[in-house]
């Protein structure tokens, strides 16, 4: 996601949309290469500024090599940086890393429309990555206690959100095809010795843009879903 430090506006791509029913819209914005400061300022305003008409948001994006550290974040847990920046952030969890051919689906919802709590939104977006992965034969799961998504006991996908006036920020991170190295400079997620994958490490041949419209797509089908059950 360079150009760095900006997050370009984006074509927005949306699920179905009905008038005079904001509850039940949803817009997919694809992002490109993004700064992640830029990005998180981006969404900051985002949820300060929407009101009870304002749609819902999906953002698909990647961004530049980056650690960035969770509210609940030790500094023990990041070993060693090397030319990678460091920054603090205001999602839930612990260390991570960013980088090229990652996907980023933030994932900006008001809660309280659409009948979710925050655990709710963690089982609906885990649900949604497992999917993802099901399309390209990769049997994703959930490991007890420890958000995210796993392929034979490896991270493929960690999740962090901030919820805020009662809507939601941050979302998840998808390894498609980056360089899994920059995970041994940290203990992910704050878990000594826990392993990375990706799609591509895991034999299966897709791009970032492939896979963050997919992902777009099931978080978007799963929102609507759980919409239509709640109501």
């Amino acid at each position: 996601m360079h150009p760095t430090g900006q997050a370009a506006a984006g074509p927005a791509v949306a699920s179905p949309r009905y008038a005079g029913d904001v509850s039940s819209s949803i817009v997919v914005r694809t992002l490109g290469r993004t700064g992640y400061q830029a990005t998180l300022a981006r969404m900051r305003e985002f949820t300060d500024v929407r009101d009870a008409a304002t749609p819902d948001e999906i953002w698909i994006t990647e961004h530049a090599p980056v650690y960035t550290f969770g509210l609940a974040a030790g500094r023990e847990h990041l070993l060693d940086a090397g030319d990678i920046p460091v920054i603090a952030t205001d999602r839930g969890g612990q260390v991570t890393y960013h980088g090229p051919g990652q996907v980023l689906a933030y994932v900006l919802v008001d809660l309280d429309r659409r009948g979710l709590k925050v655990r709710g939104l963690v089982s609906l977006i885990e649900d949604a990555v497992i999917a993802t992965l099901a399309g390209y034969g990769i049997a994703g799961e959930r490991q007890a206690g420890m958000p995210g998504v796993y392929v034979g006991g490896a991270k493929i996908a960690a999740l962090g959100l901030k919820v805020r006036r009662g809507c939601s920020y941050h979302g998840a991170s998808l390894n498609v095809d980056l360089d899994l190295a920059p995970f041994q400079g940290i203990n992910p997620c704050g878990y000594a010795g826990l392993r990375s994958v990706s799609i591509g490490s895991l034999g299966a041949s897709v791009g970032a843009a492939d896979a963050g419209s997919s992902l777009a797509a099931q978080l978007a089908n799963a929102l609507e879903q759980h919409r239509a059950v709640s109501q």
